[in-house]
């Protein structure tokens, strides 16, 4: 990655360092993936860049973020033969991962978003798993629930997702 400050100053760059990289440092370089373009638009391991106040920062780029919602969506889906205790230890094992590795990044606003979406799956995945109505009021019973509230919720037609 070579940045520049304009367009301009970046194709002359790169019409320049080609040939030195291929003829002295005998590297082959590929045409296609080779390009021009703005900071905001790079992806590199997973991250992406963006410029806030005159200094480049690191974040997470879309698609790292949407191959760890498939990966958790794997870990919890039903049919994996998993049970509850190794489905959330897999769980963990996958997010302190991934949050060791773009511990770079700004990502407070995403992480708290992230932190809602796999508090809902995990809610998603209980209510499945207890499926009747009669085994939702008991378990919602005994997390505390009022006997009526938990009526009321056990015999909801909502979504899972609600």
């Amino acid at each position: 990655m070579i940045f520049c400050k304009s367009k301009k100053a970046a194709r002359r760059t790169l019409d320049h360092i080609l040939p030195y990289i291929e003829g002295k440092l005998f590297l082959r370089v590929n045409r296609e993936k080779t390009k021009v373009s703005h900071v905001n638009y790079v992806k590199y391991l997973g991250y992406s860049f963006y410029i806030y106040r005159g200094e480049g920062r690191l974040r997470i780029h879309p698609k790292s973020i949407q191959k760890l919602k498939d990966k958790i969506r794997e870990v919890t889906g039903r049919s994996n033969g998993m049970g509850i205790e190794q489905r959330r230890t897999k769980v963990n094992q996958v997010v302190r991962g991934w949050i060791n590795y773009f511990k770079l990044a700004d990502a407070k606003s995403l992480l708290m978003k992230l932190d809602e979406w796999l508090r809902s799956r995990i809610r998603m995945v209980t209510w499945k798993r207890w499926k009747k109505i009669r085994t939702r009021f008991e378990n919602l019973k005994k997390l505390g629930v009022s006997e009526e509230q938990a009526w009321m919720w056990a015999n909801t037609r909502k979504g899972y997702w609600r």
